[in-house]
């Protein structure tokens, strides 16, 4: 799956002002709506919530990966932020949050698409020159490249 094709810097945004993951997740979800990914922020943020209700998306490494599995949700895509300050989150290692990767997924491609996404980006994830990356890099092009470079590339 080519990231840069689902993904782009509209989507992407490196100065949150969120100080909490309610409004982490609202800022993300803004950025969905204004690039036209979503229809209804308030019926994704409540996929979102509905999911986070589940357990936790906190990853590590100051890392959290929400994802709203919704029909508000026009195409499948990620939206990127990094906050200004750490906030807290459940995360696998106690770390607060500091980079959130936001998972909008339509209904339709929730057992295709959304794993293969999931995959490259846990991927990415696994290397910790990218984390490294990812939490000082200031140009949202880098960051999606960041991704791009682990696509599986017999799929999309």
């Amino acid at each position: 799956m080519d990231i840069t094709k689902i993904l782009n810097a509209n989507r992407v945004k490196l100065t949150m002002t969120a100080s909490n993951k309610k409004e982490a997740i609202a800022e993300l979800t803004d950025l969905l709506y204004d690039d036209g990914a979503i229809s209804s922020k308030e019926a994704f943020i409540r996929d979102v919530w509905l999911r986070e209700a589940e357990g936790s998306t906190g990853f590590e490494n100051h890392i959290a990966i929400p994802h709203g599995k919704s029909s508000a949700v026009k195409q499948t895509t990620l939206a990127i932020g990094r906050t200004c300050r750490d906030i807290e989150w459940e995360t696998l290692d106690g770390s607060q949050v500091r980079c959130i990767i936001l998972f909008a997924v339509r209904l339709e491609d929730q057992n295709t698409t959304h794993i293969r996404l999931l995959s490259q980006v846990a991927s990415a994830l696994a290397d910790d020159e990218v984390i490294d990356q990812l939490l000082d890099e200031s140009d949202p092009e880098k960051i999606i490249q960041l991704f791009s470079q682990y696509a599986e590339t017999d799929l999309c």
